[in-house]
């Protein structure tokens, strides 16, 4: 079984406890405005790797794991559009007794028989989700990822009905995703959700301009700023208390 890969990290430290093995798929469905990595964006580029190639090399790191209660990440891209790979993978990882995480923003999901059945194989190996809510106003996210987020919401309350442990991520966006009066929806949202172990708050960055330019992509957010650390801080005020 073979997956189309961006990148690998190796030592991560922000997709999940401990220390993460970081594996970046190639493809995603979304198109944020503050993408960093652009360039996962196509479906049929990146490097094809196979299960066993990549355990091969997870192998060498499973001291760091076990010592920092750490495991492996599936990010992207959108790893939930290689379900057949990630289910092998994690069989694998389950074998070696290892964490298991997928980082997804649910772009994806969708309630058809054939997904749902690869998706429910995949939980059943998957120990946490870290779940993108890019904005919880519909209209809003469609204008910020080209798409809208009524899938996406459906994808949380499926995870929350199925009691699969989940990390809510929200990037925050001075103009666009900071807003009091959003950030208090999506509050009430997360709420009402049963299995929320985290809510973390990402600051907006422009690390990934360059990758925009190179691929000679317009990115619309140039003039906009990183948050202040007072706007953080109201973020998380609200979403988390």
């Amino acid at each position: 079984m073979n997956g189309r890969i961006h990148s690998i990290e190796t030592c991560g430290t922000l997709d999940g406890p401990g220390l993460r093995y970081v594996i970046f798929t190639q493809g995603c469905l979304l198109r944020c405005q503050f993408c960093h990595n652009p360039d996962t964006w196509k479906l049929n580029m990146g490097k094809e790797m196979s299960v066993s190639e990549i355990i091969d090399d997870i192998k060498t790191y499973l001291p760091f794991f076990k010592a920092s209660g750490g495991g492996v990440t599936v990010s992207g891209g959108e790893p939930l559009l290689q379900l057949d790979f990630l289910i092998e993978l994690f069989k694998e990882c389950k074998k070696l007794g290892i964490h298991t995480t997928i980082d997804s923003s649910g772009g994806c999901f969708t309630r058809s028989p054939q997904f749902m059945e690869r998706l429910e194989e995949l939980l059943t190996l998957t120990d946490l989700i870290l779940l993108d809510i890019k904005e919880i106003n519909s209209v809003k996210h469609k204008e910020l990822t080209g798409m809208s987020n009524e899938h996406i919401l459906d994808f949380a309350q499926y995870l929350s009905d199925k009691n699969v442990p989940v990390w809510i991520r929200h990037v925050l966006v001075p103009t666009i995703s900071d807003n009091d009066e959003d950030l208090t929806k999506l509050s009430e949202f997360i709420k009402k959700l049963k299995n929320v172990k985290k809510i973390e708050v990402l600051p907006y960055h422009k690390l990934g301009i360059y990758k925009w330019e190179s691929l000679g992509l317009e990115y619309k957010l140039k003039d906009v700023e990183p948050p202040t650390e007072n706007r953080v801080k109201n973020a998380e005020r609200i979403l988390i208390g």
